[in-house]
């Protein structure tokens, strides 16, 4: 009887103890994951205020790269007089080509499916302008290469370069 009673006597004290320490537990427990969350979001908060007017930026600098190197805009800023179609032909390709590159680091801003936008409209123009040198003999002035250019991407419903630049806006729409 002694032993019984001894243990319920234990009882009677750590219980009340035990239930205390769990209910403290987790009233703290749920205090500092409250705390942790309103930290992560405080966090969170001032990266978008650093990071997000630097992420618009770089969708200005890409929509200029895209601007900059379609073929309609492209063969009016770079047509010389007195230039031949092959040359013509390769100065627009190092001049999409270096717009690219220059413009290359942007991608660590933007989502993949847009970045993936702005290559297939700088390769969709190389290839339009390839495509349009196979159509004018090589010595023929770059008159002519612009035309035929120009002419292909008449033809075209809406330019890759036009349509990177409408994903582009879409994504940029979504920071703010």
């Amino acid at each position: 009887m002694e032993a019984s009673y001894v243990f319920l006597e234990v009882i009677k004290y750590t219980l009340p103890s035990i239930v205390a320490f769990i209910a403290v537990f987790l009233i703290q427990k749920q205090f500092f994951e409250q705390q942790w969350q309103k930290s992560q979001l405080e966090i969170r908060r001032l990266n978008q205020q650093s990071v997000t007017p630097t992420r618009l930026q770089a969708y200005e600098r890409v929509v200029l790269l895209l601007d900059r190197i379609s073929p309609n805009h492209l063969v009016m800023r770079l047509n010389k007089p007195g230039m031949q179609a092959k040359q013509f032909q390769s100065q627009l390709i190092q001049n999409i080509r270096s717009e690219y590159e220059h413009n290359l680091t942007q991608q660590i801003y933007m989502s993949r499916g847009a970045w993936e936008a702005v290559k297939k409209a700088k390769e969709e123009s190389v290839k339009l302008i390839n495509i349009a040198a196979t159509k004018v003999p090589a010595d023929a002035p770059a008159i002519e290469l612009s035309k035929t250019i120009l002419e292909l991407a008449m033809e075209i419903d809406e330019l890759p370069t036009q349509k990177a630049i409408d994903l582009i806006k879409r994504e940029a729409r979504t920071i703010y």
